[in-house]
């Protein structure tokens, strides 16, 4: 004899599984690399600002070895 399903067993729960929460930008910089550099702590929004300044380093860099004509970044593009 089968049991019967009562409405409050019937109903599904919304649930979080399967879903997937927006992925912040992924950091150019190593935190645990970063973390083991320092002598100090390190607080956690010091990365990001860390990653903006190595993105804009970067940015820089490829802008004037562009305008010097090549596709490869030097250390003096620095």
């Amino acid at each position: 004899m089968a049991k019967k399903k009562t409405k409050k067993a019937a109903r599904k729960t919304k649930t979080t599984r399967g879903r997937k929460k927006a992925a912040p930008a992924e950091l150019i910089i190593s935190k645990s690399r970063t973390k083991s550099a320092s002598s100090i702590n390190v607080s956690g929004d010091f990365y990001g600002a860390l990653d903006g300044a190595v993105r804009m380093m970067i940015s820089n860099a490829e802008q004037r070895a562009a305008d010097n004509g090549r596709k490869t970044l030097r250390p003096f593009d620095l």
